[in-house]
């Protein structure tokens, strides 16, 4: 597997699995029935941030967006979101594609990171977010709409760079 920038010619094959992660209503927050043209912008960053594919023999496991948090005074703080296709999972590609992130920030010269929503039930990212140095600095109640849970907390997670 590598982890490389996405180029315009890899959304059609990154749009299937976002669109799958959306409508399962289970970790993000993004409208739902989205067309393609409309959920590009969503996922696709422009400078300063950065989106990146997992490809493992020409096939994207899984993508990654990357910036910073805040404009302005809130620039020296970078946030990232991940989305690995279901085929994929349980491969390592989340974690790889964490470990990239955290390397590309650090070497951006961010001071940290923060994870602003995280679904408090999807416990399999909130422990490799954990494993990977983020501690949970706070959970905003009901603050996400599951779609079998009903309404949970949303997780603010963050990782101090030395």
């Amino acid at each position: 597997m590598i982890i490389r920038t996405a180029e315009a010619a890899d959304w059609p094959l990154i749009y299937p699995f976002f669109t799958a992660i959306v409508e399962a209503g289970d970790t993000y927050a993004f409208p739902e029935n989205l067309t393609s043209e409309a959920a590009r912008p969503w996922w696709m960053e422009q400078a300063p941030g950065r989106t990146v594919v997992a490809v493992d023999d020409e096939r994207i496991l899984g993508s990654a967006k990357m910036g910073p948090n805040r404009p302005g005074r809130g620039a020296h703080v970078a946030t990232a979101s991940f989305m690995v296709d279901s085929a994929a999972r349980g491969r390592g590609v989340g974690r790889a594609l964490g470990e990239h992130v955290l390397a590309w920030a650090r070497a951006e010269g961010y001071h940290g990171m923060q994870f602003n929503a995280v679904v408090e039930t999807n416990a399999p990212a909130v422990h490799l977010w954990q494993a990977l140095g983020f501690q949970i600095i706070g959970t905003v109640p009901e603050a996400f709409d599951h779609r079998r849970d009903g309404l949970v907390g949303l997780h603010v997670m963050y990782q101090r760079f030395a």
